[in-house]
């Protein structure tokens, strides 16, 4: 099989890996020349990915069987509707379906419509003057601005890492709506993050292993919103703060989004990715993107078995995935990004890193490339994004995560990378955060006010135990 590859970061390099692990050939459709990618890759092309005629161009002359969107903004620009037009299989979502990540709006009101479990309270200003009447609703309770379109993960501001006072969120949400955007505002939730991805057909939504990312830029979630710095995944495929319980009440409310998009028409063939709070309340809501996640698609990728990811993707893309192909090793996986200097805030561009990349894998871990130029034999430079995804499993986070910390000694020059990502340090203060939260007299933070139907389904059904492991 030949599959065309849209996108050039790490997630598209783990892609391409996987799928070539599967025997398939791999053609590269992005706007740069992804290290990683070039040498898997039978043939490439540098062009923008939403440039819908230039990639069905491509795909055409390549004779690909199907095609993988990798990141958002192909898909909001209706890249998938262009490729199956032109009668090729593709993994992504329509453009219209693409909206449950590419509008916040969209997706938020489609759920309230359809009554979907776990929606935090949300208001939509459609003004300048209806914002501080909104921000007012929340009573001083604290809040997060959202714009409402494609951010890469950096748009979002959080009350207390962000800004302190309420009217420094007004004003964040006042200039996006002064640039002609939409904002959301939504209650701030206490808990701990989890993502969730699926594969979503016309026959139904297969889970994958769930994963933790971390956004912010510095250890101890401090700094500002990145992209993600690294993440990790659990043995069982669950989290040590998340049981079973916790994450079918997750899968149901993505099961419930696709059978909302399809009661509005949308028919969605790809990879759905929930982004949850693990809560008092059960598991709420924080976003939906429409492809694999980045960092997080890698940890589930490098767990995929061999020989079948090609044939499980055409599924996908075809309408009906064979079961029986879901299979993902029972181990643990960390990966952290090695990104410039500054990132976060000021990235140090142009630095250049040395990479011994077969002694990594000698040693049995993974470097997938994100945004970094190839300038030698083992030497590349980074750019103003994530560099380098070191990957490594175990039976264990923490032993994944030292895996990780081991590597680093096989790359020279000036990076950043967190440290403090899967240390048991870090996971034990975790799950303990989730046991207070649920503990007997603790006090859950208010549900939500007039943002569904009255017959809306209740956010959480497992009791305080069965949230956690």
């Amino acid at each position: 099989m030949r599959f065309l590859v849209i996108g050039g970061g790490a997630r598209e390099h783990a892609i391409a890996w996987a799928l070539a692990k599967a025997n398939a050939e791999v053609v590269v459709a992005s706007s740069n020349a992804n290290p990683g990618l070039q040498h898997l890759a039978h043939a490439s092309t540098r062009i923008d990915p939403t440039d819908k005629v230039r990639v069905v161009e491509f795909a055409r002359a390549q004779g690909v069987d199907a095609a993988v969107v990798g990141p958002e903004a192909p898909l909001a620009a209706g890249v998938a509707d262009a490729l199956r037009e032109a009668k090729i299989p593709t993994v992504g979502p329509n453009q219209d379906a693409a909206r449950i990540e590419s509008s916040k709006r969209f997706c938020r009101q489609l759920l309230a419509k359809h009554g979907v479990a776990g929606q935090p309270r949300f208001l939509i200003p459609q003004a300048v003057e209806e914002v501080d009447r909104a921000v007012g609703e929340f009573a001083g309770a604290p809040f997060v601005v959202k714009p409402s379109g494609l951010t890469a993960g950096k748009g979002v501001w959080v009350q207390g890492s962000d800004f302190t006072e309420p009217r420094e969120g007004a004003a964040y949400a006042k200039s996006l709506l002064l640039q002609g955007g939409s904002v959301l505002l939504e209650e701030k939730l206490d808990g701990e993050e989890f993502s969730q991805m699926a594969f979503v057909t016309d026959s139904g939504v297969y889970p994958m292993p769930a994963v933790q990312d971390f956004k912010r830029a510095k250890e101890g979630n401090l700094g500002g919103n990145t992209g993600g710095m690294g993440s990790y995944s659990q043995r069982d495929h669950l989290l040590p703060f998340l049981s079973a319980a916790a994450r079918n009440q997750a899968l149901s409310m993505m099961e419930q989004a696709v059978g909302a998009l399809r009661a509005e028409g949308f028919h969605y063939r790809g990879i759905l990715y929930g982004g949850f709070m693990l809560t008092a309340r059960g598991p709420l809501l924080l976003e939906y993107n429409a492809r694999f996640g980045d960092p997080e698609g890698v940890n589930v990728l490098s767990l995929y078995e061999e020989g079948n990811f090609a044939e499980l993707l055409l599924g996908v893309a075809s309408g009906r995935v064979d079961p029986t192909l879901l299979r993902f090793r029972l181990r643990a996986t960390v990966v952290k990004y090695l990104v410039p200097p500054g990132y976060g805030d000021r990235p140090q561009a142009g630095g250049v890193l040395e990479l011994d990349a077969p002694a990594i894998e000698a040693a049995g871990l993974h470097v997938f490339y994100g945004s970094v130029e190839e300038v030698g034999p083992g030497r590349v430079r980074l750019s103003n994004s994530r560099g380098l995804a070191i990957t490594a499993e175990a039976s264990a986070i923490h032993e994944a995560g030292a895996r990780v910390e081991g590597a680093l000694k096989f790359v020279k020059g000036a990076y950043y990378v967190r440290h403090d990502i899967g240390t048991k340090e870090d996971l034990a203060r975790r799950t303990e955060h989730i046991r207070q939260l649920l503990a007997p007299g603790a006090k859950p933070s208010p549900l939500p006010l007039s943002v569904a139907p009255p017959n809306a389904p209740p956010s959480s059904s497992a009791s305080p135990e069965e949230m956690i492991g």
